[in-house]
């Protein structure tokens, strides 16, 4: 059971969101440093394809936003990084509310031998 494919996928979905989280915070602690360049967090394409492989498993990767920058060389959006961080709060809680389910199965058909 803690080796299936959707136990590895929320578990993957869960670590990857919660990097994405902290990109989002060092984004928005860096929104008046000249030259700092926003960080973006990818998973969700790699987890897609490896769930349709049967594996679940990926590591979530950060690169650079590619984003227009200001003129001190920035390119965090307030706005855009308060939308990510509602986004991805929401899928972090969805995930969790996943995982629960998952563990209550296992709770119950441990219960019932």
């Amino acid at each position: 059971m803690f080796d299936s494919v959707t136990a590895a996928a929320l578990t993957s979905a869960l670590d990857g969101l919660s990097q994405r989280q902290r990109a989002i915070a060092d984004n928005i602690a860096n929104v008046n440093t000249p030259n700092y360049h926003a960080k973006r967090v990818q998973f969700e394409d790699a987890l897609a394809a490896s769930v349709a492989e049967g594996n679940g498993r990926v590591t979530a990767t950060t690169g650079e936003s590619l984003e227009p920058t200001r003129l001190d060389g920035n390119n965090v959006n307030l706005d855009t990084e308060t939308l990510s961080n509602i986004d991805t709060v929401l899928r972090y809680q969805f995930a969790t509310q996943a995982m629960n389910g998952q563990f209550s199965s296992i709770r119950t058909a441990l219960r019932s031998n």
